[in-house]
């Protein structure tokens, strides 16, 4: 499969090593040098897309213009998911979008909504998360925590919303207090932690490094060649 790389830092990079040990080519490296208008997409079967949230809409519409279907991974752009649905199926496109492509993280996120449906009827617990990143991440909390709260919240009748705090202490009672930390070097961690008077109950995900982010975007891209609509890797673990 021939890939175009949008975005070539660090992700883009690990995604190349991963995406050549597959026995894929790599068609062409976009970055802010070498912009996607000045790329002919047209030798491109897919194209994976790591960069900016107020970059990424444009990224998208460009490819399916182009009829190359899209896996996105940048975050912090989904308040217009339904618009971009919706021009991605009225042209036969195919996208597919996540907050996270790790393997392991998207097991994370199943266990995460088992967990909050089950602590639903028991009130005692207090709920708290914390997410912790590179300095380079740009939104705060991360597209992953995001993703984690909002499935809390659906499972869950005893918070109405997430805050983002320095100090748990500093939340809203219905309001679920997520801490967002940024240190040097750090692939990504994400603690989900429930805690009463008598006990507490923790679960965490502590990425080693951006390999299982690149295999899983990876194998998205092999997932959507060939397909049309919008899909999450939902559909390519089949969870």
């Amino acid at each position: 499969m021939k890939i175009a790389l949008i975005g070539y830092g660090k992700m883009g990079k690990a995604i190349e090593e991963v995406a050549i040990s597959r026995g894929h080519e790599i068609t062409h490296r976009i970055s802010s040098s070498n912009p996607i208008h000045t790329i002919d997409l047209s030798d491109s079967d897919v194209a994976i897309e790591f960069t900016k949230p107020d970059l990424a809409i444009e990224h998208i519409h460009h490819c399916i213009n182009k009829e190359i279907p899209i896996i996105v991974g940048t975050t912090a752009w989904q308040e217009k998911l339904a618009e971009v649905c919706e021009f991605v199926n009225s042209n036969n496109g195919a996208l597919l979008h996540a907050s996270n492509f790790s393997i392991g993280v998207n097991i994370f996120f199943e266990l995460n909504k088992t967990l909050a449906r089950l602590m639903s009827n028991h009130p005692e617990y207090k709920i708290e998360a914390e997410e912790i990143h590179h300095v380079q991440k740009l939104d705060a909390p991360s597209g992953t925590a995001v993703s984690l709260l909002n499935d809390i919240l659906n499972e869950n009748i005893n918070y109405s919303d997430w805050q983002l705090v320095s100090d748990f202490n500093e939340a809203n009672t219905n309001k679920i207090p997520v801490i967002a930390k940024r240190e040097p070097d750090v692939p990504g961690t994400h603690e989900i932690i429930y805690s009463s008077e008598i006990d507490t109950i923790t679960i965490k995900h502590v990425a080693h490094n951006r390999k299982g982010f690149a295999l899983g975007a990876v194998l998205a891209a092999e997932f959507l060649y060939g397909k049309c609509g919008v899909f999450t890797m939902s559909d390519v673990l089949k969870i």
